[in-house]
């Protein structure tokens, strides 16, 4: 058994910005809704219903559990009123890991740089399989004979080499479109 461990800095700083946005974001709203449940305890009127602190709380858990972040903004839900917090040491620990690619392998006879590669490139048949799917919306067929269902994946093998042509031009012309919105102009 062989551990190997990639370090991408780029990925890592992307990671790290995204997930302090959604903190911040995730902040701004918790202080916008405090700040609605102190005006009503001070008797100021509101348009719309009036706020609890149970349902401020589990507006906030839920978004918390949609934003993937329990680990790291810790919701109390036995409170009784509403409170929240940042994990430090756990935000610490995910900036750690921001960029981290772990993969356990068998293979002894290729090199970790080989192994990264391999990995990505299967990483990217896998996003042609989603590309498929969605950008270019080759829904599910119902074939019986073998010629046809051979001409069925001919044409998703076509389309999704099509595709990958598309992406590659228009990253070598520093193209500010991408191939989905490429294709919807296309189609339109």
């Amino acid at each position: 058994m062989r551990l190997v461990i990639a370090h991408n800095p780029d990925t890592a700083a992307t990671q790290t910005t995204a997930r302090d946005k959604t903190i911040h974001a995730l902040e701004q709203q918790a202080a916008q809704w405090v700040g609605k449940l102190d005006d009503q305890d001070e008797g100021k009127r509101q348009r719309g219903r009036k706020l609890s602190d149970g349902g401020v709380r589990a507006k906030f858990y839920r978004a918390v559990c949609e934003a993937q972040l329990t680990r790291i903004i810790r919701v109390d839900l036995k409170s009784e009123r509403f409170t929240y917090g940042i994990d430090e040491q756990a935000l610490k620990h995910a900036q750690l890991m921001d960029g981290k690619l772990l993969l356990i392998t068998n293979t002894q006879d290729l090199s970790a740089e080989q192994l990264v590669a391999r990995y990505k490139s299967l990483a990217d048949i896998e996003r042609g399989f989603r590309v498929l799917k969605s950008e270019i919306e080759i829904g599910p067929v119902y074939h019986r004979l073998p010629e046809r269902i051979r001409a069925h994946a001919t044409i998703c093998f076509i389309a999704l080499i099509l595709y990958r042509i598309m992406r590659q031009r228009l990253h070598a012309a520093a193209a500010p479109t991408s191939p989905e919105r490429a294709l919807a102009q296309l189609a339109a």
